[in-house]
């Protein structure tokens, strides 16, 4: 089963919010990012800075617009797994541009807390993935 199309549980539709299109989207061209990744032969900080900015910050963006948004959105179970795989699709590109391949395992809440405080996707990057490591 595609995991970004709308799925049924127990015969009944499962709900989602008004970002369901977008979320489905950034998840989609986080996958796509991943799957057709070519690593660099030494660090590309440009690159990583890009898949910050870009995508994870993306990602992080529309997680925040939606916690502060004047209306109570609760995110339904899929469109929760989908930004988690979203976020951590844009890490591991993060990371890997600077020659470390893992997988992070980072929620995008987690990933909003800390952007709240520095105001910095990439230093928020930095920060929940270790990479590159602060002297």
């Amino acid at each position: 089963m595609n995991d970004v199309d709308p799925g049924e549980r127990d015969g009944e539709r499962e709900r989602h919010s008004g970002y369901y299109p977008r979320i489905a989207d950034l998840a989609e061209a986080a996958r796509h990012e991943r799957e057709t990744f070519d690593p660099p032969a030494d660090t590309d900080e440009e690159r990583a800075v890009e898949y910050a900015r870009d995508g994870f910050g993306d990602v992080v963006a529309l997680y925040i617009e939606a916690r502060t948004a004047a209306w109570d959105v609760e995110f339904s179970e899929r469109e929760l797994r989908l930004l988690h795989r979203a976020t951590n699709d844009y890490l591991s590109l993060y990371a890997r541009c600077h020659g470390v391949a893992f997988d992070t395992d980072v929620t995008v809440r987690e990933a909003a807390e800390v952007l709240l405080k520095t105001h910095n996707i990439v230093d928020t990057a930095q920060l929940v993935t270790k990479v590159p490591p602060r002297d």
